[in-house]
């Protein structure tokens, strides 16, 4: 049996409560591992708007299933903490999503000690991030992508060097002109320069994706993996719309484009490409395709 369709037992604990001074609630995260191993690398989730840590079961328990631990925090945004719109926090909610990442690195020693039979487990050289939606957009700052600020110039720089590896599922491009006048007005941190997005990465674009906060077509989640330095791959699925054929739950009414068979296509290249980012001799992305649900180009 190959490793790419080895599986083992996964046991996942939630919530798991890391401390989070200024952030006015206290950072709540599922936790999925395989229940044996050592070194486990680490794949950190970031959730699209108002999902929260139960959301994308098809990825995190394929993840966990073949090898790695996977973190899931649920943000600010949650439609499980109900944050009302006129919260002072509401404005900075994208800054705090990126802090949540790091909160959730800073604090890998508690969640290996909150985790029954996790602790010594998990291997600090090799973590990855990945989100989907805004989750995509959070994850890339950590991967070097900036948000341009009023005068148009890149804010900070939030990278982090722990990182290794991202993946980014339905990611927003370019803002500006390419925005509806909706977007502009009221998300104003939809403004991401990738000029810096230096960290290797697996975009993730469907091609029947059209945005609502955009006035250019599917090509606009693109932008991430064209518009950005470095290796990079491009993984663009036919007939995909936003939720890509259903990442984010098992039967969520939200997936208006139910496709099993581009979820499994989803979890065989995801897997294939961390892998082989962790483990540069690995042969699984060398040997992955997309055929015919996709198109895969890397460079």
């Amino acid at each position: 049996m190959s490793m790419s369709t080895m599986t083992v037992p996964v046991v996942s604990a939630k919530p798991v409560t890391l401390p989070a001074p200024g952030r006015g609630t206290e950072l709540r995260v599922r936790v999925s591992a395989p229940a044996d191993g050592r070194d486990l690398p680490v794949v950190v989730f970031s959730h699209g708007f108002g999902e929260s840590m139960d959301g994308y079961a098809p990825l995190a328990d394929y993840w966990s299933a073949h090898g790695f631990a996977v973190i899931q925090p649920t943000h600010l945004d949650s439609r499980t903490l109900n944050l009302p719109p006129d919260d002072p926090r509401t404005p900075s909610i994208w800054r705090i999503r990126v802090e949540d990442l790091k909160r959730v690195l800073d604090g890998l020693d508690l969640v290996e000690a909150a985790v029954p039979g996790l602790a010594g487990r998990l291997d600090r050289g090799r973590i990855a991030v990945a989100g989907h939606s805004w989750g995509a957009q959070t994850a890339s700052v950590l991967l070097g992508a900036r948000v341009l600020g009023p005068d148009g110039g890149p804010g900070e720089d939030l990278s982090d060097p722990r990182v290794r590896a991202g993946v980014l599922f339905a990611a927003p491009g370019r803002g500006g002109a390419d925005l509806t006048p909706f977007a502009v007005e009221h998300l104003p941190f939809m403004n991401p320069d990738f000029s810096g997005m230096t960290t290797p990465a697996l975009v993730v674009a469907g091609d029947r994706d059209q945005s609502q906060l955009s006035v250019r077509g599917p090509d606009w989640f693109t932008d991430p993996y064209h518009l950005s330095p470095g290796a990079k791959s491009l993984l663009t699925l036919f007939g995909a719309e936003h939720s890509l054929g259903g990442i984010s739950g098992y039967n969520v009414t939200e997936t208006t484009d139910e496709s099993p068979e581009r979820v499994a296509l989803i979890q065989r290249l995801t897997l294939a490409y961390l892998r082989t980012a962790f483990d540069p001799g690995d042969p699984n992305w060398a040997e992955a395709s997309a055929e015919p649900l996709g198109r895969l180009e890397s460079r």
